[in-house]
């Protein structure tokens, strides 16, 4: 874990190294300053000695300004190397996400991947300055003062560090118990604001079934749990400063009287004694230091052991070796004996599936929940990886394309669309950032959403909310439409984008698809049977696989499956589902 965490000090190691060389200074001067102080007693003091008196005030001036600038550049510099480092803990994180597999974020909630950007890697920050910093000016001043102590008096040193040394093992041996009540606390902190995140997302549907009552008592549990792991950590911190407390204060009584009784035995003058309560006093600096380092370690190792954990998921859908970019495509889509299952638990969605989409050919897929037909989606741009088979663009083998190239054809547009907080203009441009404003504003007019936008008080620099909260459900689907005509895709993927849309926005958002689709291989996955009228062909689908396929007449001739659901849906039974084919 100590090697993971040192290469991200190698791009910062000249800040590193000169941070380190003024916290040597630092605890070189406070090393200085009690031996002169011993010489002012015993003899510049005794002798009336004003020069000397004045030469030693001119050099501690020199020292306290010298130590001034030191822990200006500590403060400052050392502080920015560390923000340097989250800084950089923070890109590789939010890239390595990126490649993450659905997987991944189906099971880990948000509020816990967010508590890993913000206070794990914010702990790790001060970890980072204050840890090496910290150890290494305790360790040079314990080491430096045990060597200049034991030049005035070997005993009286002896009896001091001893007291020192079991302040260290005081905090060695403490912290195993800190680090396991940090990490829980770190834990719990994750849960609360993933639980909190989720409660202010779904805010509106609390209020809809009048559950805020129900959301108090479960927030009331996850803040609970966060409440009780902060009480075992502050116990432990309680236990860990009490007692350092107490042994600091032992540290300063036996040197007081050890050191009187040296003094009245006359192995030691005045001057010497004084030089030791001094170092006493400075002794318990690099002491707190060492039990912050401690403390920090144990909070900052928690933070980069759950960093590590994110980094250590295998991105598992990645590009293969050898792999090439698609710098062609026509769009001739084939599946060819394709297993696959989501977990090895699991049964088989699809086994030995076969389906041929031609190049500009619409082709809309049928079935009951359950049967496949998001897979199939979802499998064409490798949002999932199948077990056995294969799935070629132009017959080239999806696998041995770069995702990037092969994604970056492919435009999808499901019934859940994401729009994020931020501008009408700013929605649009994600399907092209390089793309210019009139170019924004055609997408829009094709996406029959621009006169909608030229209503708006602040036209395309309208916030639309979190979620896009303040657009209706059509005007959702044509944004994300107008998205597609900016990126313009080879391939286009709709998997049921007007199945809850009412009919008058649903024909609205229909003519924009059919201008989208246009001239473009086509795949629709609908539940609504009069939007996929005019496909080339429907593949009907069940468990089994496909059952049948053909034109919309044909398939009404074949007087099958495809026509009793359609012939219910002609009827308008409300209770129709997919379900019932």
């Amino acid at each position: 874990m100590i090697r993971k965490l040192t290469k991200y000090y190698k791009p910062h190691m000249k800040l590193f190294l000169l941070d380190m060389f003024f916290a040597f200074l630092i605890a070189a001067i406070d090393l200085i300053f009690p031996m002169l102080s011993r010489d002012v007693v015993s003899e510049i003091i005794p002798s009336a000695n004003m020069a000397l008196l004045l030469r030693f005030t001119i050099i501690a001036v020199v020292l306290y300004v010298l130590r001034m600038y030191c822990t200006y550049f500590i403060a400052y510099y050392g502080h920015m190397m560390g923000a340097s480092i989250e800084y950089d803990m923070k890109n590789e994180l939010f890239d390595h996400m990126q490649k993450l597999h659905h997987k991944y974020f189906d099971k880990t909630r948000t509020g816990q991947i967010m508590n890993r950007f913000t206070g794990d890697l914010f702990e790790i920050s001060e970890m980072t300055h204050h840890g090496p910093e910290d150890f290494f000016i305790s360790i040079v001043m314990l080491v430096g003062g045990f060597l200049l102590l034991m030049t005035i008096d070997i005993p009286l040193t002896l009896i001091m560090y001893s007291v020192v040394l079991v302040l260290v093992w005081f905090a060695y041996f403490r912290r195993t118990h800190m680090s396991r009540a940090f990490k829980a606390q770190k834990a719990t902190a994750a849960d609360l604001n993933a639980k909190l995140e989720n409660s202010v997302s779904g805010i509106r549907l609390a209020k809809a079934f009048c559950n805020e009552e129900y959301e108090k008592e479960r927030f009331d549990e996850y803040n609970l749990a966060y409440y009780e792991s902060k009480d075992e950590a502050y116990h432990q911190m309680g236990i860990f400063a009490s007692i350092n407390g107490f042994l600091t204060d032992l540290l300063n009584l036996s040197v007081m009287s050890f050191g009187g009784y040296f003094v009245y035995r006359g192995w030691i003058n005045l001057g010497d004694l004084i030089a030791f309560i001094l170092f006493a006093n400075f002794m318990l600096k690099p002491v707190r230091r060492l039990m912050d380092f401690v403390q920090q370690w144990q909070q900052g190792m928690a933070g980069f052991e759950r960093f590590i954990e994110i980094m250590n998921v295998d991105p598992e859908i990645q590009d293969k070796p050898h792999a090439k970019a698609l710098t062609h495509l026509e769009g001739k889509i084939n599946f060819n004996n394709v297993d696959f299952r989501y977990s090895n638990e699991d049964e088989y969605v699809l086994k030995n599936f076969n389906l041929t989409i031609n190049k500009g050919e619409t082709v809309a897929l049928v079935g009951s929940s359950g049967v496949g037909k998001t897979t199939i989606a979802h499998l064409i741009p490798r949002f999932y990886e199948i077990e056995s088979g294969v799935i070629s663009i132009d017959d080239q083998d999806i696998q041995g394309l770069t995702l990037q190239s092969l994604r970056g054809r492919i435009g999808f547009v499901g019934q859940d669309v994401l729009i994020f907080y931020g501008t009408i203009e700013d929605n649009i441009r994600y399907g092209n950032p390089l793309a210019s404003f009139d170019e924004i504003v055609s997408a829009a007019k094709k996406a029959n959403i621009h006169e909608f936008i030229e209503g708006l008080e602040q036209g395309y620099q309208t916030i639309v909310g979190e979620r896009g909260i303040m657009l209706s459900g059509g005007q959702k689907q044509r944004l994300s439409i107008a998205r597609l005509f900016l990126k313009n895709p080879d391939i286009l993927i709709l998997d049921e984008a007007t199945s809850a849309l009412d009919n008058e926005n649903e024909a609205i958002v229909q003519s924009a698809i059919e201008a989208l689709a246009k001239g473009r291989t086509s795949l629709i996955i609908a539940h609504r049977l009069s939007t996929i009228r005019g496909a080339d062909r429907i593949v009907v689908m069940d468990q089994g696989g496909i059952t049948e396929q053909g034109t919309h007449q044909e398939l009404i001739d074949k007087k099958g499956a495809f026509f009793r659901f359609y012939d219910l849906q002609q009827k308008s039974i409300p209770s129709v589902e997919m379900n019932n084919l």
